[in-house]
């Protein structure tokens, strides 16, 4: 087998319809469209939502809420996530947001929340961007400190 004879396999190829060529190939007349209305029409398309005329979906239902644009959104680490990491000898004293990125506990770009969940028994120096009144607690009576980052 070399590049000059190779071909697909058999029977994986189909030829296209080859619509609208006239009368002898089945295929002409309304071209499979059908007849009349907007879909055997040239340039027709459908606008996302459509429901045949009725009202859509998007248009029956009230709109309500707020989306506040200064928002931040925090992912979240437990204790019992950084005394697991511990345990497996992963982290030794010191956690800042690239050790949480390279344990793939969050990604680059989050904001990162300590959270009280779970016991911390490490003495640990914690640096995030923010951290729960029980997670500061928990991380200072194990001898550890809590440092927070500018967002």
């Amino acid at each position: 087998m070399e590049l000059h004879n190779l071909k697909p396999a058999k029977g994986s190829v189909k030829q296209r319809k080859r619509l609208g060529r006239g009368e002898g190939s089945k295929k002409g007349g309304t071209s499979t469209r059908g007849h009349k209305g907007a879909k055997s029409r040239s340039g027709y398309s459908r606008k996302t939502g459509f429901e045949g005329g009725q009202q859509p979906l998007q248009r029956r239902v009230p709109k309500f809420g707020f989306t506040n644009p200064n928002r931040l959104e925090y992912q979240s680490v437990n204790l019992d996530r950084l005394q697991h990491l511990v345990d497996n000898k992963k982290i030794k004293t010191k956690v800042d947001k690239q050790i949480l990125v390279d344990n793939g506990l969050v990604k680059k770009k989050d904001l990162v929340k300590i959270l009280g969940r779970g016991e911390l028994s490490a003495k640990l120096d914690v640096t995030a961007h923010a951290f729960s009144a029980s997670a500061k607690a928990a991380i200072e009576k194990a001898g550890g400190s809590a440092t927070v980052i500018e967002k």
